[in-house]
């Protein structure tokens, strides 16, 4: 599943594929934003961890998690 993260006054993206669902990914980030936490903190399928300030938050993007098919074939 990929997620992309934008920021406030940042221009780049923060872009995680993960192995949660993406309904648990928006339920995390929904309660983490109504419970005003100040971080949320995600990891990655490499065993990175990304931790963002709350207050930060622009928009996420959360993916379809499907693979895309790739070529010309029908």
């Amino acid at each position: 599943m990929e997620i992309t993260i934008g920021l406030r006054q940042v221009a780049r993206e923060i872009t995680l594929n993960v192995d949660q669902e993406a309904e648990e990914v928006r339920t995390a980030i929904a309660a983490a934003i109504q419970e005003e936490a100040p971080l949320i903190t995600l990891a990655d399928k490499q065993g990175r961890t990304v931790i963002i300030p709350t207050a930060a938050l622009a928009y996420v993007e959360i993916g379809s998690g499907r693979s895309h098919r790739v070529g010309f074939g029908a």
